[in-house]
C-alpha cells in the first residue's frame, strides 16, 4: 500500500493530534480521512464548476447557432 511522509511544524502536529484524541481516533487515521476528504471535497467543487461551464457553453452554442 502506497504511504506517504508528511512534514509539520511542531505546532501543526500539536494540533493535528489534539484533533484526532478530540475525535477519539488515531493520528494516522485522522490525518487520513482528513486528506481523503479534503481530495474529494475538491473533486466535487470541481466537478460543479465544470459542469456550470459547460450548461453556459451549450446555451451559448445555441444562441449562436
Amino acid at each position: 500500500m502506497p504511504a506517504l511522509n508528511i512534514t509539520f511544524t511542531d505546532e501543526e502536529h500539536r494540533a493535528l493530534r489534539e484533533a484526532a484524541e478530540r475525535e477519539n481516533v488515531s493520528l494516522r487515521t485522522f490525518v487520513h480521512d482528513a486528506v481523503v476528504e479534503a481530495a474529494r471535497s475538491r473533486k466535487h467543487v470541481r466537478d460543479e464548476i465544470l459542469a456550470r461551464i459547460n450548461d453556459k457553453s451549450a446555451e451559448l452554442h445555441r444562441r449562436l447557432a
